[in-house]
């Protein structure tokens, strides 16, 4: 059975992934800072699971506690990298550019460091990040996160580089979704958001063939295109 630990399983893409993935008869680690999420969520999975409170905007407690959980699970097979957080922010606030900062960057690249010396010592594994299409272009009123996730498309192309030139068999996984009805998003009723059930069931789809790159839904690979191409004098004024 294949061993999946999703590292913000406690609310949005990160809940709804480990529904998917227990359907398809994974076992699940679940980790998130909300504990009590967690535990509610492990009572509903009809598959066995592991619960760890990670609190990722402190990254080197963090880092020891997702070693934890690969241990107290005999191992891993996926890492999954789902936590963020996204601030509206177009006043450019400080404290909440470095909260974002924290968690989106440093946070995770310290989830991703752990998983990737873990399977280079396995010899094998998949490391999946949840980046966002937004990654493509800097966004006025989310400067931080924008720029968040362009970092960790970034970083995990260079991860995927990285174990290309140490030959080891690591598959990174670059999941961009476009707006999903989550918390988050804060948006519904929309033809460029997608549910969250569908969004999770492609997510799974995407990790299950390995696939490098991956926008979630599907039509945002056009969104994508367009945004790739658009004219700055433009895209300033979406």
């Amino acid at each position: 059975m294949i061993k999946a630990i999703i590292i913000g399983a406690s609310s949005g893409i990160g809940r709804e992934l480990a529904r998917v993935m227990s359907t398809r008869e994974y076992t699940i680690g679940l980790a998130a800072r909300r504990l009590e999420l967690l535990t509610e969520l492990q009572k509903e999975l009809p598959v066995k699971t592991h619960v760890k409170r990670i609190d990722i905007a402190k990254s080197t407690e963090a880092m020891c506690l997702l070693r934890e959980l690969i241990e107290e699970m005999g191992g891993a097979d996926i890492i999954v990298i789902c936590a963020a957080i996204c601030i509206y922010n177009p006043d450019l606030n400080w404290e909440n550019e470095i909260d974002t900062l924290n968690v989106d960057v440093v946070g995770v690249s310290a989830m991703a460091n752990v998983a990737f010396n873990y399977f280079c010592e396995k010899g094998s594994g998949q490391i999946v990040g949840i980046s966002s299409f937004k990654a493509l272009r800097g966004g006025g009123s989310s400067p931080a996160y924008n720029a968040s996730k362009a970092f960790l498309s970034n970083y995990l192309e260079g991860l995927r580089i990285n174990s290309r030139k140490l030959g080891k068999n690591i598959s990174i996984t670059d999941i961009r979704p476009g707006l999903v009805n989550t918390s988050m998003t804060g948006e519904k009723n929309s033809f460029f958001v997608a549910p969250v059930k569908k969004a999770a069931s492609q997510i799974c789809n995407a990790i299950e063939k390995k696939e490098t790159i991956s926008y979630i839904p599907k039509r945002y690979n056009i969104i994508a295109y367009l945004m790739r191409n658009m004219p700055f004098c433009f895209y300033s004024r979406l």
